[in-house]
C-alpha cells in the first residue's frame, strides 16, 4: 500500500472512531476542503468542521472502501449513515472523495455527493420538492456555514 493510501486509511479509520484530532493530524496546515455543502474551507476550518459534525452526531456509522493512492493523489468511497439532527430523518450519504497530498499530508480534499438525494433523505417532502433548487441548496449551505462559524467562535483552537 502506498503512503497516500495509508494516510487515507488512517483518516477514515479515525473518522470511524470519531477521533477528530487524529483526522486533523492527517491534514496539511494549508489544506483546502470542498463538498456540495461546505463549498470552500481552508486552513483549520476543515478540522473544525469534522469536530463539529462528530460532536453533534449522536448516532453515526462510517464505512469506506476503494482506497487508492499514488503519485501525490488518491481517492476513496465512503458512506455516512446518521439521523439528521434537525429532522431526525435517517440519511445514508454515499460520497466519493478525492485527495491531493503535500509534505506527506492531505493538502486538498474534495467530497462529491448528490445534494438533491441528501435533501430528500434529510428533509423529506420539502427536500424532494425543492432540494434541486438553488434556493434550498443555498439555504442548506448558509445554515452549515453559520453553524461552523459559531462552532469556531466557541473553539479558539480553530481561529
Amino acid at each position: 500500500m502506498s503512503a497516500e493510501s495509508d494516510l487515507i486509511d488512517r483518516f477514515y479509520t479515525a473518522f470511524q472512531h470519531r477521533d477528530w484530532a487524529a483526522m486533523a493530524a492527517c491534514y496539511h496546515a494549508e489544506v483546502e476542503f470542498s463538498d456540495p455543502v461546505f463549498t470552500h474551507l481552508q486552513g483549520r476550518q476543515p478540522a473544525a468542521m469534522w469536530h463539529m459534525l462528530l460532536e453533534s452526531a449522536s448516532e453515526l456509522s462510517v464505512s469506506f472502501s476503494a482506497v487508492e493512492g499514488a503519485d501525490g493523489r488518491g481517492g476513496a468511497n465512503w458512506v455516512a449513515v446518521y439521523p439528521f439532527s434537525q429532522t431526525g430523518r435517517l440519511v445514508q450519504n454515499r460520497i466519493q472523495a478525492s485527495f491531493e497530498f503535500r509534505d506527506g499530508l492531505i493538502w486538498r480534499h474534495c467530497d462529491q455527493f448528490d445534494l438533491w438525494a441528501w435533501t430528500r433523505m434529510a428533509l423529506g417532502p420539502m427536500g424532494l420538492l425543492l432540494g434541486w433548487t438553488p434556493f434550498l441548496r443555498n439555504k442548506v449551505r448558509k445554515m452549515a456555514a453559520y453553524r461552523l462559524s459559531r462552532f469556531i467562535d466557541k473553539h479558539t483552537e480553530y481561529r
